[in-house]
């Protein structure tokens, strides 16, 4: 008996695990997948080294995610066993309640087991072979590197700037302007000694082809020139139709991981160099967290067979409450302690598991005293007792809206809500936190700080996981409600499932408002912040948005400023450049030099002392001419023009990202990417409203198998919406679709299957 009761439960509780399992790793994988995704699309690579790379992204998530499963396995299963009075049953039987720690200690142990495997084993190699990967795309595609309208300064003592890159092979430029800022003396070509300034090239085009072995870009410039002005005045201009050039690039920046995430564990048992605290750090973790599958199944075993309430939702919530906002968090307070060495590290890594240890144990203890409450039951008594005590306003009701039933159906779905997306927000950024802890340490990041950037990541986070919060709720409220055969009573009362999920439909439009007024007002200063943060932790230089110390400008009307000295308070520039362009061609229309200009308040224009000026009819300088003062009213930025924000599409709301937009049509530039992102500005909202009119149907169908069933087919729409929004994305960047058609084509799919499913929703 005892071994077929094992064997039950052991399938009880697996099934649960490896679906929480699978869950936690889609989401927080989900995070890794746009850097990856970056790495791809800048050139052609194969498909197994597409596969690899996705396949290598997984492992340094199981040490997290296996016992997050487990526990929730444990909660699910023995929830279940609860809440259908099975436990009750074998007590009735004569078979103690504790003959299911057995099974689920033995089930604990095997997770235990491929944890250490993917902490030990698996993760250092993952990191290890995945950089080696990367590291050799980028060595052989350095072109595919360079940002399109950026001033790249990566190359010794060449200034590079791109109108536009067309990935592929070779690469291709468009709108090419390099600026040559080597000491005159030592340039290899031009007027050498005899100039003064920068030697300019542009070109309409350029064939870039990546030489990895001299570290160098070959450039083949088509439609070029050369332009540089020698210290008596005397110009040295060059046009031809073709040329060749090669662009010395510095050593490409390695993608290297974290060194202590790479190295063996012999090896991190060995070190003993200056950041040993962090090499400390890495090597308990790898040992801590699968060691804490056998802690967290101690104390998920008792509070398992005291839910009774919810079910299996139950059991995934407090599942979440343990694992993540108890376990983790503690930890990460921990790692901060002995990262300050007011605490030593064993003892801040193995704290969290030693106290979950001594609190399961007393759990098991009590496990069998009457009188075990029902911890989620409590709470919803008490949210419950709450709102009726809140004293009911008099007035009508209409008889089109009933309010106890939008009431009930409101808190079963916000409350499913509210906790999935806590779920899912909190487990990414745990996942952020332990994947840049070695940053934090290395670089002696204050844990305030760390604490600061991931609350700045949290707005980006809410407006991505919000649409899939949604499919969740509904699936888990209706899914709870047809398993309990609520949704059948109110059937037979005469509410039709469409009156029944219109208050959830209501709630996913104001959610879709709120969601895009969200992403207007708040979540690219956030973006702005956390990106800025970041770097910083990473130990990079950090991105300046309002930095006056930039020397290379694009200025309005297809203008370059280049300047050796801005004073952002006196509104003055030294040693200053002005190059205009001419759009189509990007040839040099004219070229002005002066050793100071200054702003001119009342004439609303650039004052140019001590310099001079070049005009230019095509490819051929026409005349120089100098002079003492000279203002140029056609050159219309004002001191705040070189202050502005650079930023990029997440940094912008879709008013500052239209007139971006603008801005460089008007110059010419290729705009397509920045559109796609333009038109999801208003489409990924509107999948909140999607998302529930998709899951509605669906929840209704597989409520009657139970709430974790829902969670599966979630999954499974989400990994169908997440990978056809990449796939148009990326066809819409490369201009094979309308931007607005690549935005908003799997809003349209998503639409039409939720309305055929709903038209054929047995109401």
């Amino acid at each position: 008996m005892l071994r077929l009761l094992g064997r039950y439960i052991l399938r009880e509780v697996t099934s649960s695990a490896l679906l929480g399992t699978f869950l936690a790793t889609f989401v927080i994988f989900l995070q890794s997948v746009d850097k990856l995704f970056d790495v791809l699309v800048r050139g052609n690579v194969n498909a197994w080294t597409v596969l690899s790379l996705f396949a290598l992204a997984v492992p340094p998530v199981l040490p997290l995610t296996i016992p997050f499963g487990m526990l929730v396995g444990i909660l699910i299963g023995l929830g279940r066993m609860a809440s259908d009075g099975e436990i009750i049953a074998m007590r009735a039987g004569g078979v103690s309640s504790r003959k299911v720690i057995a099974p689920v200690l033995v089930f604990a142990a095997a997770a235990s087991g491929m944890a250490a495997y993917a902490s030990l084993r698996l993760t250092p190699l993952s990191y290890r072979e995945s950089n080696r990967i990367i590291n050799q795309l980028m060595a052989t595609r350095l072109s595919a590197e360079i940002q399109p309208r950026v001033f790249t300064e990566d190359f010794p003592n060449v200034i590079l700037y791109v109108g536009d890159v067309r990935p592929g092979d070779p690469v291709l430029w468009r709108n090419v302007f390099m600026a040559d800022v080597t000491s005159p003396e030592h340039r290899s070509s031009g007027m050498r000694e005899k100039a003064e300034g920068p030697l300019i090239t542009v070109a309409r085009e350029a064939v870039a082809v990546s030489d990895s072995a001299q570290n160098r870009i070959q450039l083949s410039l088509r439609d070029a020139s050369t332009y540089e002005m020698g210290k008596d005045l005397l110009a040295h201009d060059i046009t031809f139709p073709r040329g060749e050039q090669a662009l010395d690039a510095a050593p490409p920046a390695t993608v290297k991981a974290q060194p202590f995430h790479e190295m063996n564990t012999r090896q991190l048992l060995r070190y003993s160099g200056p950041d040993w605290i962090e090499a400390r750090v890495e090597l308990h973790r790898r040992f801590a967290l699968p060691a804490g599958c056998i802690m967290l199944a101690l104390v998920g075993i008792p509070l398992g067979l005291a839910t009774r309430k919810g079910g299996k939702s139950a059991g995934y919530v407090t599942g979440v409450f343990i694992a993540f906002f108890c376990y983790h968090l503690s930890s990460i307070s921990l790692i901060g302690m002995a990262k300050q060495r007011t605490l030593p590290v064993p003892v801040a890594i193995w704290l969290p598991d030693i106290a979950f240890g001594i609190a399961g144990i007393i759990f098991l203890a009590r496990m069998e005293r009457p009188g075990d409450r029902d911890l989620l039951g409590t709470l919803q008594s008490l949210f419950t007792r709450w709102r009726h005590g809140v004293p009911a306003q008099p007035g009508r009701r209409l008889a089109l809206l009933p309010q106890l039933v939008d009431t009930y159906v409101l808190s079963n779905f916000l409350f499913y809500f509210l906790l999935w997306l806590a779920s899912l927000v909190s487990m990414t950024l745990i996942y952020n936190f332990f994947e840049l802890i070695g940053d934090m340490i290395r670089n002696h990041i204050p844990l305030l700080k760390m604490f600061t950037y991931l609350f700045f990541l949290s707005p980006t986070l809410i407006y991505t996981s919000l649409p899939i919060s949604i499919l969740l709720a509904v699936l888990g409220a209706f899914g709870v409600m047809t398993k309990q055969n609520e949704v059948t009573a109110f059937k037979a009362c005469g509410v039709s499932l469409f009156r029944l999920a219109l208050p959830v439909f209501v709630a996913s439009v104001l959610f879709t408002g709120g969601l895009f007024a969200f992403d207007f007002y708040y979540v690219p200063g956030a973006n702005r912040k956390q990106d800025a943060l970041r770097d910083e932790i990473k130990g990079r230089a950090t991105q300046t948005y309002l930095n006056p110390n930039r020397k290379w400008i694009w200025g309005a009307s297809s203008r370059i400023y280049y300047y050796k000295y801005f004073d952002p308070n006196e509104h003055i520039m030294a040693g200053v450049y002005v190059f205009e362009l001419e759009p189509a061609t990007f040839h040099l229309n004219r070229e002005i030099y002066a050793d100071r200009a200054h702003w001119n308040s009342s004439l609303k224009t650039w004052v140019f002392e001590n310099g001079w000026s070049s005009d230019f009819q095509g490819t051929q300088r026409l005349s120089t001419r100098t002079f003492g003062g000279q203002t140029f009213p056609e050159l219309t930025e004002d001191p705040g023009y070189f202050l502005k924000e650079a930023l990029q599409d997440k940094q912008m709301n879709f008013l500052q990202l239209d007139r971006y937009i603008h801005d460089l049509q008007q110059s010419g530039f290729d705009t397509v990417r920045l559109q796609v992102q333009f038109y999801r500005k208003f489409s990924v909202p509107v999948f909140a409203i999607i998302m529930a009119l998709i899951a509605i149907p669906f929840a209704f169908l597989v409520g009657s198998r139970g709430a974790m069933t829902g969670v599966g087919v979630s999954i499974a729409i989400a990994i169908i919406y997440w990978g056809i929004n990449i796939l148009f994305e990326k066809i819409g960047d490369v201009n094979q679709l309308p931007p607005a058609m690549a935005a908003w084509s799997p809003d349209a799919l998503f639409s039409l299957a939720s309305l055929y499913l709903l038209m054929r929703m047995r109401s």
